[in-house]
């Protein structure tokens, strides 16, 4: 038994117009729209809610203004929903109904967050990537590597939330759901995958000195790295906001770029994040530049001239063409 992934997250949000052009620009498909809220799906059935602050029903916020107010993890089947409702059963806000037809269990976590259980709705998909060549093993062959004109996230793989009590928070979801921790800022920051065998992590929880509550940024699992880049330089050339990248992190490999979000926090395409099983150790870390980012544009790229924003483009038509 044990948690599958994310299977829906719901922001609450001011601007839905805005947001509408956002998540389509960014790759999600539009399934729904009303007057307070949007549905999009990712590749893979994934959900997102968009839906308009002060819409009656929605869970409590952490923080003021937009920002994420649900997590919907799936898991196996019924029986899975049976046991991790009596282990919730006792916490604040637990819940126990339908929604959509489907069972969803769920209550607030420690640090105010409405979590929510369901059997997942995602189905398998299959998708071509992008094969890398090493010195050691050559995968392509006779074949480019490929060039995306824009993304289409396959699914959201992880959430990042500042958390008041970082101990806390995660001894939460390792006693109450199973999660395992990767690897940590000691007293500062757990990320934690869902089960033993999966990706690096599906939840990092951060602990600032203030002790501020929020979301920090949820992430968008694409192809390979050359999504990551043509994902983000179509973001670019549609005018939204770089906050950082395009980069790559040590302590998870993934290769990341990070935009605003007007529904709340920041909003990641990466893709080519460690693989871990049981037999892996946690590692501690101490925070800083180098440790978040082996390398990271600031500011992100033009999507016309393909370089750092604010510089220049070549004028010629190769690099080393004389004026």
């Amino acid at each position: 038994m044990s948690v599958l992934g994310i299977d829906q997250i719901t922001y609450g949000a001011e601007d839905l117009a805005t947001c509408r052009t956002f998540f389509q620009d960014w790759g999600l498909a539009l399934k729904s729209e009303a007057v307070d809220e949007l549905v999009f799906e990712c590749l893979n059935g994934c959900r997102v809610v968009v839906a308009a602050l002060g819409k009656p029903g929605l869970p409590v916020a952490m923080e003021e203004g937009p920002t994420l107010l649900e997590v919907v993890w799936g898991v196996q089947n019924d029986a899975d929903l049976d046991r991790y409702a009596a282990a919730i059963a006792k916490d604040p806000g637990f819940t126990d109904g339908n929604v959509e037809g489907a069972r969803r269990i769920g209550c607030i976590d420690p640090n105010g967050l409405a979590v929510r259980l369901q059997v997942s709705r995602k189905r398998a998909v299959e998708v071509d990537c992008g094969a890398m060549n090493t010195w050691n093993a050559k995968q392509r062959i006779n074949q480019p590597a490929p060039i995306y004109e824009r993304a289409t996230p396959i699914e959201v793989g992880h959430v990042v939330f500042f958390v008041s009590d970082v101990k806390g928070t995660s001894a939460f979801y390792s006693d109450r759901f199973g999660f395992v921790g990767s690897d940590s800022y000691p007293n500062r920051g757990a990320f934690m995958r869902c089960a033993p065998d999966g990706g690096h992590h599906d939840l990092f929880l951060l602990q600032l000195p203030s002790g501020k509550r929020g979301l920090n940024h949820v992430a968008f699992t694409v192809r390979d790295i050359h999504e990551v880049f043509g994902g983000g330089l179509h973001f670019s050339r549609k005018g939204w906001d770089t906050q950082l990248g395009p980069g790559r992190h040590p302590i998870s490999s993934a290769y990341f770029w990070y935009f605003k979000n007007p529904a709340g926090g920041l909003i990641e395409y990466y893709a080519d994040e460690d693989q871990l099983t049981a037999e892996w150790q946690p590692r501690e870390f101490e925070p800083g530049p180098t440790v978040f980012a082996e390398w990271a544009i600031d500011g992100g790229l033009d999507g016309n001239t393909r370089r750092q924003k604010n510089v220049q483009g070549p004028e010629g038509k190769f690099l080393t063409e004389k004026r």
